[in-house]
């Protein structure tokens, strides 16, 4: 299995994995030594400390690693008045009665309470391709889903400035 990415998602991973690798590892390393000196390990908390900091580095870099070597790079461009990547999508819930505006975004840059909708969630896989007017279906699970209306939708960039998930 792949993520989808787009160019400067992995550009934005590359430019992580390069401080991590280069900055931040020699610097935990060092402080794993430093807080090793200090005595006793089994009561040692700096140490403790200094060593889950370093491997959660490590972990990072190895899903940083992953994910860029195995991302499937698409285009974020979509026709002149249906629903793309990086859109800005107006949304009415039947269900809730109530408006919501959402973001289209990859999945490494997911944000639901700031609005940012990964194009593989439910809602946003019922948006894609779909026009201002269109009457969707949101299916959850196979028990579960909902009618939503698209709006309108505002065409958008990756200006850049939506930074990736940490964890």
């Amino acid at each position: 299995m792949y993520d989808e990415l787009t160019e400067v998602d992995i550009k934005k991973m590359r430019e992580e994995l390069e401080y991590r690798e280069r900055v931040l590892r020699p610097q935990l390393i060092e402080d794993v030594k430093v807080a090793r000196a200090f005595g006793d390990l089994s009561e040692n908390f700096e140490y403790k400390a200094a060593k889950r900091e370093k491997n959660r580095n490590d972990s990072r870099i190895r899903y940083l690693t992953r994910m860029i070597d195995t991302a499937k790079v698409i285009e974020a461009g979509s026709g002149e008045d249906v629903v793309g990547l990086f859109d800005r999508v107006r949304i009415y819930i039947e269900e809730d009665g109530e408006e919501r505006d959402i973001r289209i975004v990859t999945t490494l840059r997911q944000n639901a309470p700031e609005g940012l909708i990964s194009k593989e969630s439910p809602v946003g896989r019922a948006v894609m391709g779909h026009r201002a007017g269109d009457r969707v279906l949101v299916e959850v699970n196979p028990d579960y889903s909902y009618y939503i209306v698209i709006r309108s939708v505002e065409k958008g960039t990756d200006d850049e400035s939506i930074p990736i998930r940490g964890y």
